[in-house]
């Protein structure tokens, strides 16, 4: 598939399916998951997070915050300091502070040591591969049959990877005391643990079939929860308001996400007389999704109007400008969200990508323009296929075979395609000269591969 390919897109970068169900799992009617990109939700969280890292001395450059689009409710720490938030948990969310205690106890399994096994595995690979690994692993323990480790893939719904992802009691417990301690000393209501904890509580009197992920793979017992409540009772901050601030970003987080992902519920959710811009933000959405060209660019126009600066209003209208077939008119919306915050890697990413798709034979200044963009992203996006994809791309049509073929290894390898990663590492050495760093990325393609599979 090409990469300007119209594809399904949600937020910054395409919609990516983690997995391609094999014929059992389809028959079966599992859905796979899927990885979601995007700089105002990931920032967001991240904002929250930061002085929760802070009290746990961790680095906070070394969290990255992960969204799965699934309606099931889960949350879990993998491949690292990576905290993958399921969308559907977002949704069900009230308030920042949820959100903020589910980050917090995420925070808790990553001080107390508490990783999913395996961690080998995910080393220097894609978040897509991370969670293919997971699931796969899930299902191979479950079954006996270790071959189906790498093969397998199942949804949300597969009780074998509950099974893997899920914490003992004890860590369970533990995670919660740590979070506890976090907050408190990050001087944040803890309240919203609790509160969160209560809306998942009735799935302990259901049958396993039907309890969230949540619960499945976070052990809830009524006196964990008391032990929460008693310790959030004794709270100096328990009265603490969450700012106006956090609200506002927790209720434009999940109409982004409904707009995106549900943009048929949109009327039903949001009533003709809410004037709210996450109201409005949602209602822009949904229109793009729906394809509705003149009223999406209207919405998010009007939007812009009210917030000038905001980037990513800015980005979103370079995203319907690209999905519109208007790339050209993207840039300038590109250009102007990143003018605004640089430090924002997947706008480099998207800014890239337009320029790719509109440099002409004789514009080998744009795709120059784009290299440099997404060197510079890549540097905090270690883990992204995409980029690598495009390097390829914009190296290859500067008739630069040897960096685009590296590019188009590092990619295989994030995927764990290790048989086409080296083939092409291979074909660089035996055509690059002896020494040049693209003849050394080339060598350490192939150590790290032969490594990896001992």
């Amino acid at each position: 598939m090409k990469e300007n390919n119209n594809i399904l897109k949600i937020f910054i970068i395409t919609l990516i399916a983690v997995l391609n169900c094999n014929s059992n799992v389809a028959k079966a009617g599992a859905r796979p998951l899927s990885l979601i990109r995007d700089t105002e939700i990931e920032n967001t969280l991240h904002s929250w997070g930061e002085p929760i890292f802070k009290a746990a001395n961790l680095d906070s450059n070394s969290i990255n915050i992960i969204l799965v689009q699934s309606d099931a409710v889960n949350a879990f720490v993998a491949g690292g300091s990576n905290i993958f938030f399921y969308t559907g948990l977002i949704s069900k969310t009230e308030s920042p502070g949820e959100l903020i205690g589910v980050l917090a106890h995420e925070t808790g399994h990553i001080t107390g040591g508490h990783l999913i096994k395996g961690r080998e595995a995910m080393e220097r690979a894609s978040y897509e591969s991370i969670i293919s690994t997971i699931l796969g692993v899930g299902i191979a323990i479950a079954s006996g049959d270790a071959s189906a480790a790498p093969a397998i893939a199942l949804g949300g719904s597969s009780m074998a990877t509950r099974k893997y992802l899920a914490h003992s009691r004890v860590n369970e417990s533990s995670a919660d005391q740590a979070a506890l301690t976090f907050l408190e000393n990050a001087e944040i209501n803890p309240s919203g643990m609790a509160s969160f904890m209560d809306k998942l509580k009735a799935d302990n009197y259901v049958p396993k079939s039907q309890q969230s992920e949540y619960i499945q793979t976070h052990p809830l017992v009524d006196n964990r929860i008391e032990t929460l409540k008693r310790r959030i009772d004794s709270s100096a901050y328990k009265q603490t308001p969450y700012s106006d601030e956090w609200m506002e970003q927790h209720v434009r987080m999940k109409a982004k996400l409904i707009g995106f992902i549900h943009p048929g519920q949109i009327p039903w959710i949001y009533e003709d007389k809410d004037q709210s811009m996450a109201a409005n933000y949602a209602r822009a959405i949904a229109s793009y999704r729906n394809n509705n060209i003149d009223d999406a660019l209207k919405r998010i126009d009007a939007l812009i109007k009210i917030e000038p600066k905001n980037p990513y209003f800015l980005e979103l209208k370079g995203q319907m400008l690209v999905d519109f077939g208007r790339v050209e008119e993207s840039i300038t919306y590109y250009r102007q969200a990143l003018e605004i915050m640089p430090e924002a890697t997947l706008f480099r990413v998207a800014l890239a990508h337009a320029l790719i798709e509109t440099a002409k034979e004789d514009q080998s200044s744009k795709l120059g323009e784009a290299i440099e963009h997404l060197e510079r992203a890549l540097i905090d996006e270690e883990r992204s296929t995409r980029i690598h994809r495009l390097l390829a791309t914009a190296y290859g049509r500067l008739k630069q075979e040897n960096r685009a073929k590296i590019h188009l290894a590092e990619e295989a390898v994030l995927q764990r395609n290790f048989t086409y990663a080296k083939q092409h590492a291979q074909n660089v050495i035996e055509n690059e000269q002896e020494g040049s760093n693209t003849w050394i990325k080339a060598k350490d393609i192939i150590s790290f591969i032969e490594t990896t599979k001992k």
